[in-house]
């Protein structure tokens, strides 16, 4: 049975449950927050920008007569996130989440993990090293605070403004990123800490394996919590459950 779907991606797995859907024959809309300048091509219809808040969602649940919506977001999208479950209660439509598992620390790691990127600010301490910050290009601001290091900043778009730091170098890259390949970039920039956020996924993985191999410490942040919905792990989960969210709201008349 076809179905209408609103997918709010962003990542890898959204786009691939997209094109998955698309396949068997749903009605498939991937929505984009709009924050990368030039975002991989998707292969369905995409909706670029903000729905104006839960509300703004809802209606645009009702209007377009959508049958389920999926939370893709980052596992970091927690506003966007919250607005899709207030807006899917709204509209009576039924909703699911596309949620990766965390990363989890095994032998060797030295991690030092934080809840917020103010935090890791504070945990790389005062003496000046030579750090890694692989956040994305909205975090990256706070390390300001911490003038006395080095930044090496990755991220997709350019970082703009500039940080207000003496000795920072920017690096424009899009992932997956080997292991071998993070391993040669810590080693050639004399890195000593790595920034990261537990992404979870084997995309971005590389950079938290190469810093074991190296024994370098990582400051990790936590997730933000996230709203209680019906949930997959992967691609292929989500899709084997989308007929068996659906069909109870359309028995129901909704």
């Amino acid at each position: 049975m076809t179905h209408r779907i609103l997918i709010l991606g962003g990542t890898t797995e959204a786009r691939q449950l997209a094109g998955n859907l698309a396949a068997t024959g749903h009605s498939v809309m991937l929505s984009l927050a709009g924050r990368t300048e030039s975002p991989v091509a998707q292969g369905v219809p995409v909706r670029s920008g903000g729905f104006g808040g839960a509300e703004g969602l809802a209606a645009y649940l009702r209007e377009t007569g959508t049958d389920l919506l999926i939370d893709a977001t980052h596992p970091y999208a927690a506003r966007i996130s919250a607005n899709a479950a207030q807006a899917a209660r709204m509209a009576g439509v039924p909703i699911v989440a596309l949620r990766r598992p965390g990363w989890e620390p095994v032998e060797g790691d030295r991690w030092t993990e934080v809840d917020t990127t103010g935090d890791a600010v504070q945990a790389l301490g005062s003496a000046p090293r030579r750090v890694f910050l692989a956040l994305g290009r909205q975090e990256v601001a706070a390390f300001e605070a911490a003038p006395q290091h080095h930044y090496l900043i990755r991220s997709v778009d350019p970082v703009e403004p500039k940080l207000a730091v003496p000795d920072a170098t920017y690096l424009l890259a899009r992932g997956p990123f080997r292991e071998a390949e993070e391993r040669a970039l810590l080693e050639r920039h004399g890195i000593d800490i790595v920034v990261s956020k537990n992404s979870g996924g084997a995309a971005t993985y590389g950079k938290i394996a190469a810093a074991r191999g190296l024994g370098l410490d990582v400051v990790m942040v936590r997730r933000p919590a996230l709203p209680e919905i019906p949930s997959a792990a992967t691609v292929d989960q989500l899709a084997n459950m989308v007929d068996h969210l659906v069909e109870p709201a359309a028995e129901r008349g909704v």
